[in-house]
């Protein structure tokens, strides 16, 4: 290789390098930026009445804490649903399923459905859960419509934490005479907990944020109180910012109130995600 190739190639990476760099902190700088518009426009007025206090007089004073226990509310149904199914059919995928083509289908099909838009989820909720199975507009209706959502990245996150165990671990298993199923309880399971426990706070963190989903399904322009059964509509915090940025009684006295909205959802959300970052660098 000539002296004038090998600097020319030196040269390219370095461009490429500088190139990825650039992207990275512009990237950066726009996340930044959002934040602290945001928070200088939210953090006047987040305080322990803002987040315990229901809103009042139109929307146009009080809290937020309807709508973010409806969001709870929501997150902890959607969750109920997705946990067990999505771990259940990721270690189908990786246990008991052939590499076949129908099973590669099955797997394409379910890496798509991650790239679906939410409003589309929404639509399909409104149809089978609110008309078809006769929930109607409820919690229960925008709950199970949040778990179709989440089930994608469940799915994916389980299967890759059951095939992340090593194969020796289960030949070790069976050597010393235990079942298949007593293999995934005492050796698989627990060795993937921790991946499969990120994988479930990362779906919470996309499922607290959603708002089209909710639109269709359930969610509450404004309720007096708290949502007390699953047939129930609920106030959730996404659309609540919706709502008192579009349909407010008074958009420009309610700024305040949206942007803190705003910033304890993200919060929130950065929180959750966080937490299912570090969770996975640690298991690394």
């Amino acid at each position: 290789m000539s002296r004038f190739s090998l600097q020319t190639r030196r040269s390219k990476d370095r461009a490429a390098t500088l190139l990825l760099y650039c992207a990275a902190l512009l990237l950066c700088a726009g996340v930044f930026f959002a934040l602290y518009f945001v928070a200088s426009r939210g953090w006047q007025v987040i305080s322990w009445e803002f987040i315990t206090e229901p809103p009042r007089d139109g929307m146009t004073a009080g809290g937020i804490w309807t709508p973010l226990v409806g969001t709870l509310q929501l997150t902890f149904l959607s969750m109920m649903a997705t946990i067990p199914v999505g771990v259940a059919t990721g270690l189908y995928f990786s246990e008991y399923a052939s590499d076949n083509a129908f099973t590669r289908i099955l797997r394409l099909a379910i890496r798509s459905l991650a790239g679906v838009p939410s409003v589309v989820f929404g639509l399909f909720g409104l149809s089978l859960f609110v008309v078809l199975l006769g929930f109607g507009s409820s919690m229960l209706s925008a709950s199970l419509t949040l778990a179709c959502l989440a089930l994608p990245l469940m799915i994916t996150a389980s299967e890759q934490a059951f095939m992340a165990v090593p194969k020796e671990y289960r030949d070790a298993s069976y050597a010393l005479g235990a079942t298949r199923w007593q293999t995934i309880c005492k050796v698989v399971f627990p060795s993937a907990a921790s991946t499969v426990v990120t994988g479930i706070i990362l779906s919470v963190g996309r499922v607290a944020g959603e708002t089209a989903p909710i639109i269709f399904t359930g969610a509450a322009f404004y309720t007096p109180g708290l949502a007390r059964s699953i047939f129930e509509e609920v106030m959730a915090l996404p659309y609540h910012i919706y709502v008192l940025a579009t349909a407010g009684v008074n958009i420009e006295q309610t700024r305040p109130i949206q942007y803190g909205a705003i910033l304890v959802l993200v919060v929130l959300v950065l929180s959750v995600s966080s937490l299912g970052i570090w969770m996975r660098r640690r298991r690394l």
